[in-house]
């Protein structure tokens, strides 16, 4: 049977290949392997989301760690060479925009192995955002673009790739989150933290350009400790944020806002509890502008832009830089009733990752209708 390497490294990674994985699993016509690189080790930002998202563990963990953009994409490509060159893979499936997507993309085309990218064609437009470059250098070399929205296919074609690479097959990250939220609404988080549906905001902030610079941090959670000021804030925080707070010397401040409750980061079930259930979120994620979409719920993107533009053209999202008094405004007018309403954009219905598995099988000549045999 030929062989699928997915390849794994951060937390939204897992969310968008559980789907896939198990698709493949239940259709039987290809084998496959779970590769981990470790970009994320710490348990709660890792390991646990495998056993929350029903996940059989890594067949292979390469456990590269943290490290500067460079010393981390270097030491996955050095890693999965050996891998690549053991497994013998017909196709390197890769998820996102972290590095070990694009570490392995860079390996897997110099090897001469197809690669897919699922989640491919989103764009920011800013390219000092390093997930930027990371999406359009691994667009540039995958044999399938798998595309979440329309938006996404017409990047891809403005770019200049070519339309028979190109697959919209929704949004698999949602598969995810339709197929836990009634387990996840089991879980006594609201009652553990003291708090009543819809009552709460939830805010998480861990891209650099929000927390590495000390007067945007501060700014960012002025406007929280205003919000708190009206309902509970709950703030699962990064690792890399809660650094970022005790070296700009912000945490004594944080600790003393009423009604602002800083935690540890969540398990995937925990969470979607937790966001399932809020008034308002808050994030700088890419991930949740998409599951609030799906879930109804008011989400304020903390940023200047978003490489997920239909969940404000048609979902709950609005952008809303970090301008504290912006951001304010924002969470007033929801919060005083003038929220905007949205709807779940085609084909993020649950079954993308059956899609997937399909494309992957006709590529690989082993479907019903082979779309192009790879060798």
């Amino acid at each position: 049977m030929k062989k699928v390497l997915h390849i794994v490294g951060a937390r939204p990674n897992f969310m968008k290949v559980a789907p896939i994985h198990r698709a493949i699993s239940e259709r039987g016509a290809l084998s496959q392997k779970l590769v981990h690189t470790g970009q994320h080790y710490d348990v709660k930002m890792s390991d646990v989301f495998f056993t929350d998202l029903g996940m059989p563990a890594p067949d292979i963990h390469l456990g590269v760690g943290s490290g500067s953009h460079a010393e981390q994409t270097a030491r996955v490509m050095l890693e999965l060479e050996k891998v690549f060159a053991s497994e013998k893979p017909a196709l390197v499936s890769v998820v996102g925009d972290v590095n070990s997507t694009l570490a392995a993309a860079l390996v897997a085309v110099k090897m001469g192995i197809p690669i897919s990218h699922v989640e491919a064609g989103l764009r920011s437009f800013d390219n000092s955002m390093p997930e930027e470059v990371n999406r359009i250098l691994t667009d540039r070399i995958a044999e399938l673009l798998l595309t979440p929205s329309a938006d996404a296919d017409a990047n891809l074609i403005r770019e200049g790739l070519e339309a028979n690479r190109i697959r919209m097959v929704g949004n698999v990250m949602i598969d995810s989150l339709l197929g836990a939220r009634e387990k996840a609404l089991k879980l006594p988080v609201l009652p553990e933290l003291g708090l009543h549906p819809h009552a709460y905001a939830v805010c998480t902030l861990h891209r650099a350009s929000n927390v590495d610079d000390p007067k945007v941090l501060g700014g960012l959670l002025s406007a929280l400790g205003h919000v708190a000021s009206r309902m509970p804030v709950v703030f699962p925080v990064h690792p890399r944020t809660r650094k970022r707070i005790a070296e700009s010397g912000l945490g004594a401040s944080l600790e003393r806002t009423p009604g602002l409750r800083l935690v540890d980061p969540m398990g995937y079930l925990e969470f979607l509890a937790l966001t399932s259930q809020a008034r308002l979120v808050f994030t700088d994620s890419g991930g949740l502008q998409e599951e609030t979409t799906v879930l109804g719920i008011p989400c304020l993107t903390v940023r200047e832009n978003t490489e997920r533009p239909i969940t404000v053209d048609l979902g709950t999202n609005l952008v809303v830089g970090t301008e504290p008094a912006r951001i304010q405004q924002a969470a007033d007018r929801i919060l005083d009733g003038y929220e905007k309403k949205g709807r779940v954009p085609p084909l993020w219905d649950g079954h993308t990752g059956e899609r997937i598995a399909r494309e992957y099988e006709q590529l690989l000549g082993v479907g019903e209708s082979p779309r192009l045999a790879v060798m």
